[in-house]
C-alpha cells in the first residue's frame, strides 16, 4: 500500500515503505502540516533526511520544491525501499542515499555539507539523541531541524539551535529548531 505524497509536483503518488517493525512512516496528515508550514522554506533547499525509513520527508520536500534531498538509514530493507521510492519519481539526480547508521556517517564523512532543513525522525525505541546533536552541526545558518519524538518524551535543548515550536499529533509530536 505505501503512502501518498501530500502535495507538490509528485502529488497523490504512492511510494513503498519497509514492511517492518523498526521503522515508523509519519503518516499523511503529520506530513501534510509539517510541509504546510515550512512550504516557503523548501524552495531551493538542501535537505537532509536521517534515519530515513522510507524516504517520504525527503521525497515530500523534493515534491514541493527542495533542490536536494540526502537520505541516511541504516536498515537494509529501508534502503532498498528508499532506492526504490527514487526510482519510481525520477528523482535519482536530485538526491543522495547513505547506506548507514546516522552515527557511522557522522563518524566516518569527510563531507563538509551543510543543510537547509534536517529531518531527524529516529525509531522511537532507540531515539539516538546523542547523533541527532551531532547532526546539529550540519545545520546552515538560519537553517531548520525538526525532530520526531513519541508523544510524551521531552524535547532536548541543542546549544546551536534555538526552539521555535512544538506540535502534537496523536502519537507523536514534532519539535521545530532554528540555528
Amino acid at each position: 500500500m505505501g503512502l501518498r505524497i501530500t502535495s507538490g509536483w509528485f502529488r497523490s503518488r504512492r511510494i513503498g515503505t519497509p514492511r517492518t517493525s523498526r521503522t515508523h512512516p509519519m503518516g499523511d496528515r503529520i506530513r501534510s502540516s509539517l510541509f504546510n508550514k515550512i512550504a516557503t522554506e523548501l524552495v531551493d533547499a538542501t535537505v537532509l533526511d536521517a534515519f530515513a525509513g522510507s524516504g517520504a520527508l525527503g521525497l515530500e520536500a523534493l515534491s514541493r520544491g527542495a533542490k536536494h534531498s540526502t537520505f541516511i538509514d541504516k536498515d537494509r530493507i529501508a534502503q532498498k525501499v528508499i532506492a526504490k521510492n527514487i526510482e519510481l519519481l525520477g528523482v535519482e539526480n536530485r538526491t543522495k542515499l547513505i547506506r548507514s547508521s546516522v552515527s557511522g556517517w557522522l563518524g566516518t564523512s569527510d563531507d563538509e555539507q551543510e543543510f537547509d532543513i534536517i529531518f531527524a525522525d529516529p525509531p522511537y525505541h532507540d531515539l539516538q539523541l546523542g547523533s541527532i546533536a551531532r547532526l546539529t552541526k550540519l545545520l546552515k545558518p538560519d537553517g531548520l531541524m525538526v525532530l520526531s519524538l513519541p508523544n510524551g518524551a521531552e524535547a532536548p535543548d541543542y546549544a546551536r539551535l534555538t526552539q521555535i515550536d512544538t506540535r502534537s499529533y496523536g502519537d507523536a509530536t514534532l519539535t521545530f529548531y532554528r540555528k
